[in-house]
């Protein structure tokens, strides 16, 4: 049997070193100032399956990975065995957005999705390290005029999407992959806390249940 390779260059063992260390620092910094806002999307987000209504997500690029990403723990299961939950990502059908961005735009591909998809009670998640994706920000926009709750993931002070959430998790950093491993952490957290809510302690939601 070979003997494996081991690598050890210094400066790329330094590298790793202020990588890991300045993304445990954002981690820690995030959920100690932020915990509160994860709490409250989460609840929010276990009120409205529980009522009928449905997630929808989007984000480009990398954040249309952890939109994807978090559709699927939702519609399958994250940590515990329980019926699926309704969450689409609005990142995944190349005939609508082919479509729609060779028709209208780009900056439409998610809007038009939500003007067909998106009703009263639904909840929108924009993720965007930027905060600043037009077509992230159209989304939001149009899922505030139809009374949908609006979850904005991004970074520093949120960009042009802190005006159109109802709850906006900011990383407070401006290099996107930290901000992106944050996203995903903070997402993993919000599916299990809505597991939590659903399944675990209902109790904790049946005020806002009994109130319709």
């Amino acid at each position: 049997m070979e003997k494996e390779e081991v690598g050890g260059n210094a400066e790329a063992l330094a590298m790793i070193a202020r990588h890991a260390a300045a993304g445990a620092r954002l981690r820690e910094q995030f959920f100690a100032e932020q915990a509160a806002r994860v709490d409250l999307a989460a609840h929010r987000t276990a009120v409205a399956l529980a009522k009928g209504n449905k997630i929808l997500l989007c984000g480009n690029g990398g954040s249309a990975g952890d939109a994807q990403h978090l559709a699927g723990e939702f519609v399958n299961r994250f940590l515990i065995d329980r019926p699926p939950l309704a969450a689409v990502a609005l990142t995944t059908d190349s005939s609508v957005l082919t479509a729609i961005g060779n028709d209208f735009g780009f900056d439409l591909v998610f809007e038009k999705q939500v003007r067909a998809l998106g009703q009263a009670g639904d909840i929108l998640v924009g993720i965007s390290t930027s905060g600043n994706s037009p077509d992230v920000l159209a989304a939001l926009r149009l899922a505030r005029e139809r009374n949908m709750f609006t979850i904005g993931l991004t970074g520093q002070e949120g960009g042009k999407m802190a005006a159109w959430c109802d709850v906006l998790l900011a990383v407070p950093h401006t290099h996107t992959p930290l901000i992106q491993e944050i996203h995903i952490a903070a997402g993993h957290l919000w599916c299990s806390l809505v597991d939590h809510y659903l399944f675990e302690n209902v109790q904790a939601i049946q005020s806002a249940l009994d109130a319709d």
